[in-house]
């Protein structure tokens, strides 16, 4: 793979535009505008559920609806970013990048608009997941133009910077969120998220270009769309770095869905209190980001990397429960807020390279294979949310054991199906994948050592050649003076 992050050729033309494609056009910069803009998308899920967090209990008091069904609130709008990849993602493949992406902020907007109005937690509910529904489109879209842009170690690099201005979006959206609840009412969070939205949309259709060029997307419709995905989920480690990167994700919704019930009404915290928490944990997550991108990635193999950040957050999922059952006696709330802190700062060593090592393995159907790792990870997680309010409020062991599952889970996926090749099996770059192509069919970059392999072999065979040919000159003299020698015996 490159280290230097050139871009990449965009998705395979079909077979009738192949003979018509242009030729390569220079590559897209992304400048710092363009690169907020894309961690702006990346930020929609925790700003459309983290400005919200401290809003759950009031929301419960003001509707008048159990702890449960308010849950669903977020398990609904987890569930329609899920599906809305699945759909956004081949989309993007066939239209380009911009049309799906502007049609879902206005769908996005009109939906969160309508939530500040809601009078029935069951309405609520219907528009949060149909919030989730357009919202997928900058999760979804954003990705696939990163994988449009970039390959490799340069690739988890803009990820882990992605990271880095999405994550401050769960620092500031609680403690907004909090200070929102100081001045108004849980509506007064949907006015702000729409007026968040508006501006992302603004500098969208100013700022953001298409990265897909017409020459380069599939036709096919439907059909082709599911034969892409087919294609890309036989591919065994593309499948493995998914399913473990939705388990991750399933430990990081437990979190999201019961920490604002464990934190305030279990330990007793404030809204503001719970804010500063759920903030310093975010921190917590993008200086693990920033360090994985900045110091790991190119030093040291990702799929150690991302081994590491999976045990970390099974051991801290483990401590959790041990403290949640009592079986460390009477414990505060700062055991559990640092066992939390591991827990979200492993995230940073685990998200970004997950996403890296899949799209890796893609090359010309990075919108499917993005709609496959987004919706896998919400699927997961709108399952693993509502588990963890089935005893009630007045207890933490739920949200540890459904944490310990998914940390777990994870572990078993990525040992069990991205396992490195045995020596001798095939070559290995340094982003941890293996040399066998890409998920989709298209043609491998050869790694830098099977570079050299060539180059040591062409020097191989060149020898071999010359050292023949003088072989081949010293048996012709031989012959010759064998036959002087016999004419003169003759003579």
């Amino acid at each position: 793979m490159p280290e230097g992050g050139a871009p990449l050729p965009h998705a395979a033309p079909t077979a009738a535009s192949a003979a018509a494609a242009p030729s390569p056009r220079p590559p897209l910069r992304t400048g710092l505008l363009v690169t907020l803009v894309l961690g702006g998308l990346t930020a929609t899920p925790p700003l459309a559920m983290d400005m919200y967090l401290p809003s759950l209990p009031e929301v419960t008091r003001s509707l008048h609806a159990p702890a449960a069904t308010v849950q669903l609130t977020l398990t609904a709008c987890l569930a329609g970013m899920a599906l809305g990849q699945l759909v956004v993602g081949p989309m993007s493949d066939r239209w380009g990048r911009r049309r799906p992406l502007l049609a879902g902020i206005a769908v996005y907007l009109l939906a969160t608009a309508l939530c500040a109005v809601a009078p029935t937690v069951e309405l609520l509910v219907a528009l949060r997941f149909a919030q989730g529904l357009a919202g997928a489109a900058g999760i979804v879209i954003a990705r696939a133009v990163v994988r449009d842009l970039y390959d490799g170690p340069a690739m988890a690099r803009f990820f882990s910077t992605l990271m880095l201005i999405s994550g401050v979006a769960p620092i500031v959206a609680p403690l907004v969120g909090g200070q929102i609840l100081r001045v108004t009412d849980w509506r007064g969070v949907f006015v702000v998220l729409t007026g968040v939205g508006l501006l992302l949309g603004a500098l969208v259709w100013t700022r953001l270009p298409e990265t897909l060029p017409p020459h380069g997307r599939h036709g096919g419709g439907t059909g082709e769309a599911l034969r892409s995905m087919r294609r890309l989920l036989a591919d065994r480690p593309f499948t493995g770095y998914v399913l473990a990167g939705g388990f991750a994700f399933a430990a990081l919704f437990a979190y999201i869905a019961a920490s604002p019930f464990v934190i305030q009404e279990i330990y007793g915290a404030s809204p503001q209190t719970y804010s500063l928490l759920f903030g310093l944990n975010s921190v917590g997550l993008v200086v693990a980001g920033q360090v994985n991108g900045k110091v790991l990635v190119g030093r040291v193999r990702l799929d150690r990397v991302l081994a590491c950040g999976l045990a970390a957050i099974a051991l801290a999922a483990a401590a959790l429960l041990l403290m949640a059952c009592g079986a460390l006696g009477r414990v505060g709330l700062a055991p559990v807020a640092a066992a939390l802190f591991v827990l979200m700062s492993a995230m940073g060593f685990t998200l970004p390279n997950t996403q890296t090592l899949a799209l890796t393995r893609t090359r010309h159907a990075a919108g499917s294979a993005s709609a496959l790792l987004g919706t896998t990870s919400f699927l997961i997680g709108a399952v693993a949310s509502p588990l963890v309010g089935v005893a009630g409020e007045t207890t933490a062991v739920p949200m540890a054991v459904v944490q310990l599952a998914a940390a777990l889970a994870a572990l078993a996926c990525f040992v069990g199906m991205c396992r490195p090749r045995r020596a001798g099996t095939g070559t290995r770059s340094r982003t941890g994948t293996g040399d066998d192509g890409p998920a989709d069919g298209g043609t491998p970059r050869p790694s830098a050592a099977e570079s050299a392999g060539d180059e040591n072999s062409g020097d191989e065979t060149a020898g071999n050649e010359t050292a023949r040919d003088e072989t081949a000159r010293d048996e012709t003299a031989r012959d010759e003076t064998a036959r002087d020698e016999t004419a003169g015996e003759k003579s």
